[in-house]
């Protein structure tokens, strides 16, 4: 799988923004938290990004956890390197901020973080040791705190990583168990704010061909369950993955065949309760 592009993908995943804007436009009025697109059902659609911006490709995209926001990246700022495009909902109408430097209540971009404050966002602020030594590609966070990572492995398989806050204390990284750390490529975790399952995408045996998309949802035990692969009405013979949840729960947004122009599907996330195995 091409990770280069995938990571490029998934910087925007979970990526906040900082307060220094350059340039900016409106969009459209719109009280519709989805840019005025029909929401999809049990079929994936596409998440139509051409609505927002209209040169070069676009990757990724994320929406705030409050919903008013939405992040993605252009390649508008070539050659200077890709712009960061926010799209953020003020007096019920979308307007576009265009940023190039980088910094919810709180988001993470790889070891990087930023914190919601009463007058904008909180300096860009590090995890720290070991979290700025390890290759991360994407860096995911429950509702308690709990950081669900991949770490890029020399020999490009990867494996995922999780560190809970106890007593208010970060506990050192531990890997995740076997159910989700095999096959290859294993990478682009998401958990669930409340930990109930995890998303990821591997190469497995009984895949569909490359990358697909998995999820392992939480046992009673507090165990992780058997990866389940999210079937043919997701993943294709390509690169799929970098899937996550909107914040209010109602739909799975990925990446299938993820190669230029990166376009991204959206689709009912009541496809997750269809694989939970039944109790």
């Amino acid at each position: 799988m091409n990770r280069i592009c995938i990571s490029i993908i998934l910087l925007l995943c979970v990526l906040t923004i900082s307060s220094k804007s350059y340039s900016q436009d409106t969009f459209s009025a719109s009280e519709d938290l989805y840019f005025g697109l029909k929401p999809p059902g049990m079929v994936a659609e596409p998440l139509a990004l051409d609505i927002m911006s209209k040169e070069g490709w676009e990757l990724g995209g994320m929406h705030a956890p409050d919903m008013n926001e939405f992040y993605f990246i252009s390649s508008a700022g070539m050659p200077l390197g890709p712009l960061v495009v926010s799209f953020r909902k003020e007096n019920r109408v979308w307007k576009k901020y265009k940023f190039f430097s980088s910094g919810g209540n709180i988001m993470y971009q790889k070891d990087k973080y930023i914190e919601r404050t009463d007058s904008g966002w909180s300096e860009i602020k590090s995890l720290g040791a070991p979290y700025e030594d390890i290759p991360i590609m994407r860096l995911t966070a429950s509702l308690k705190g709990t950081l669900v990572f991949d770490e890029r492995t020399s020999d490009g398989n990867g494996v995922l990583r999780y560190s809970q806050l106890i007593n208010g204390k970060r506990e050192a990284p531990k890997p995740l168990d076997k159910v989700i750390n095999t096959g290859k490529w294993t990478a682009h975790p998401f958990i669930a704010p409340d930990e109930s399952y995890i998303i990821w995408d591997s190469e497995r045996e009984g895949g569909y061909g490359d990358s697909d998309m998995y999820i392992s949802f939480r046992q009673q035990d507090g165990s992780w369950g058997d990866a389940i692969n999210f079937g043919d009405k997701i993943n294709t013979d390509g690169e799929d993955g970098g899937g996550y949840v909107t914040p209010d729960g109602k739909y799975l947004s990925y990446c299938p065949r993820c190669s230029p122009p990166f376009d991204r599907k959206w689709v009912d996330a009541q496809i997750i309760e269809d694989l939970r195995p039944k109790q």
